[in-house]
């Protein structure tokens, strides 16, 4: 909620910014001794139930709609996510479902753990196989939920991404806030833009411009100011999606400055 009020009183919402996404973290973790991630992992009807941080997702977010946002949320195809918490493998059509209901926009599905189902070496049709099973599921919600593939760039995703129906798709593993991994990852996107058009674009990850890290544990962004301009301008030039990966509330003059820009 304070990222969604924070882009909405910074004035982001007037540049184009959209989406609030939660990512990892939502779920129950599989062997957490935290409370505040401990509970059933689904009910008695097999619907996926969020941790006690989010004790009410559909008020969530009819709160950032209510802002005039949208709203976005995690999950992967295997048996748990990144983070270790609970993810739709085997249950993908409700939880499509209870995304439907609560009201979410996008979906991030992350392929983690599905290594532990997929083959050692899988091939091309055994990458596919799990978004496919996804957008299938989503095809029969009765809401628009933007599809976002994430599995690294495996098997050029970029020349195949469309066809499993994702509207966007990671092309690479993930960014850090350094000149080496934000250039390597933003100039070798060259040759992909074939792949790409309305409604379905590569994705180089997000942002790092701002109060970047995880967790509590922030820290100013490494790039230079001067980085930052390549940084931002090379991710508009090459049409990707603009994921902002800071703390929206603790926004410098710069950071604000770039992202509206």
């Amino acid at each position: 909620r304070a990222a969604a009020d924070a882009m909405v009183s910074s004035g982001l919402i007037h540049h184009g910014w959209t989406y609030i996404n939660i990512d990892d973290y939502w779920q129950v973790h599989r062997d957490s001794q935290d409370p505040t991630l401990q509970g059933p992992h689904r009910d008695a009807e097999g619907r996926i139930l969020p941790n006690p941080r989010f004790p009410d997702m559909k008020g969530l977010a009819d709160y950032v709609h209510g802002l005039g946002l949208k709203i976005g949320l995690y999950s992967g195809p295997g048996p748990w996510t990144c983070g270790g918490c609970v993810a739709s493998y085997r249950h993908e059509q409700q939880d499509a479902r209870s995304y439907g209901e609560w009201g979410f926009d996008y979906l991030k599905y992350d392929w983690c753990s599905y290594s532990q189902v997929a083959p050692r070496d899988p091939n091309l049709a055994e990458m596919k196989k799990p978004y496919q099973v996804m957008r299938a599921a989503l095809d029969k919600v009765p809401r628009d939920i933007l599809y976002s593939l994430c599995q690294y760039g495996m098997g050029k995703v970029w020349e195949w991404g469309d066809q499993v129906g994702g509207n966007s798709w990671r092309t690479t593993g993930d960014i850090t806030d350094s000149w080496g991994s934000m250039s390597n990852i933003g100039f070798g996107e060259a040759g992909h833009e074939t792949y790409a058009g309305p409604g379905h674009f590569n994705d180089p990850d997000m942002l790092v411009v701002g109060l970047v890290g995880w967790g509590p544990n922030l820290h100013p962004t490494r790039l230079t100011p001067n980085e930052q301009y390549t940084h931002i301008s090379l991710w508009c030039l090459l049409a990707s999606p603009l994921l902002i990966g800071c703390d929206m509330t603790r926004m410098d003059d710069f950071t604000l400055n770039l992202l509206t820009n």
